[in-house]
């Protein structure tokens, strides 16, 4: 049986000119770009280029990218960097951030001898932070604010750059994780007038194992890794050339792929939720500004994970839930922060479409999602 993927904001293929582009760095060109020789200084050109191909995809200076091992090891090099240099106050998060947001503000909080405060922000019913609560948390005059530019799980869009226009009246430094809009939504460093965003290439179709911390040049942050001082001393360690060129290419198809497959998706994405919506599903941000390729939906007394489970026998990958936290299965925060009703939320079921997906595979996925519902629900009633 074929398999159709509808789980691209987990991960997605690497495209065939970034993979076309990485291979020579496998077995030719595999030189450490700290090395003096010529095999060193390829590698190090080949590094150079696509730090400006990721700075031009976001409008900054190639200067301001530091390339780390993924979105999770940015995520906390923002946290814990900033940290470390400043004058313990409080760390400001949304109430919906991905655990590798949540989980260093949570222990950096914990550690009762740095004397740090985590605060919360509420978001409303269709899961957008809620500006007030954000005014009230920066008259406390926090150290660092971190809000994800779009949620991975809803794919609602957050407003980051009204959010960083208030921590900066009050001093704060403005980080966002925009790993899910990166690709999917117009995305420029200065317009969000944050300090420091993260994005990783495995969300944009470039290779597992490369992402980027961008910061602005007056941001102080010590490193989480100490070594041999690369990336301008701020993440030590022999740099994974290959990835990090795979990851410029993906940056630039990105951009220029950007538009047209947007407007794409948004039609798949409405289209696959009028199936939905006529079968009962409740959509979860529907009403509120959304990334183009995401759908999180529940048919009420349908487990998610029983429906994610016979959906795959029947050729559709598709998540209960974000990928990363598959580990530690259970309610989801962010339905939990919107007021979702728990036995709502357990029904929880994600699609996140992708370039290559088409309205025939979304045709099939409807009448899938619709003969599994009516089987399971038959058979509940068959129990009781």
């Amino acid at each position: 049986m074929s398999q159709t993927y509808f789980d691209h904001n987990a991960t997605t293929a690497v495209d065939e000119k970034a993979l076309d582009a990485m291979l020579p760095y496998f077995r030719q060109a595999y030189g450490n770009a700290s090395s003096r020789h010529a095999y060193g200084m390829i590698a190090r050109r080949a590094i150079n280029q696509a730090r400006e191909q990721v700075a031009q995809a976001v409008g900054v200076q190639p200067s301001q990218i530091i390339f780390t091992s993924g979105g999770s090891e940015a995520n906390n090099l923002f946290i814990r960097g900033v940290a470390d240099y400043l004058k313990p106050s409080s760390v400001v998060v949304s109430a919906i951030e991905h655990p590798c947001i949540r989980r260093p503000a949570q222990e950096l909080a914990r550690r009762t001898s740095e004397r740090w405060q985590l605060r919360q922000l509420a978001v409303d019913e269709l899961g957008q932070v809620q500006l007030d609560d954000a005014a009230s948390a920066m008259a406390e005059r926090p150290g660092m604010v971190s809000v994800m530019l779009a949620n991975n799980e809803t794919g609602v869009i957050q407003p980051v750059a009204a959010i960083a226009d208030m921590a900066r009246a009050q001093g704060a430094w403005m980080h966002t994780d925009a790993v899910q809009a990166f690709g999917k939504m117009p995305l420029d460093f200065a317009e969000l007038k944050v300090h420091a965003m993260t994005i990783s290439a495995h969300k944009i179709y470039g290779p597992k194992g490369a992402a980027a911390l961008i910061i602005d040049k007056r941001l102080l942050l010590k490193p989480l890794i100490y070594g041999g001082g690369h990336e301008n001393g701020l993440r030590s360690g022999t740099e994974n050339v290959a990835a990090i060129v795979g990851f410029g290419v993906a940056c630039e198809l990105a951009k220029a792929r950007m538009n047209e497959l947007s407007a794409r998706l948004t039609g798949l994405r409405d289209y696959l939720e009028r199936g939905l919506l006529e079968m009962g599903a409740t959509v979860f941000g529907l009403g509120a500004p959304r990334l183009s390729n995401t759908c999180y939906f529940a048919l009420p007394e349908i487990e998610g994970d029983t429906l994610v489970v016979r959906l795959d026998k029947a050729g559709f990958a598709v998540a209960s839930g974000a990928a990363c936290s598959s580990v530690t299965p259970g309610q989801s925060h962010v339905l939990e922060a919107m007021g979702v009703a728990p036995m709502l939320a357990r029904c929880a079921v994600r699609v996140s479409l992708g370039q290559d997906n088409t309205q025939t595979e979304v045709d099939g996925f409807l009448k899938a999602v619709g003969s599994i519902a009516e089987e399971l629900r038959h058979l509940s009633g068959v129990l009781i």
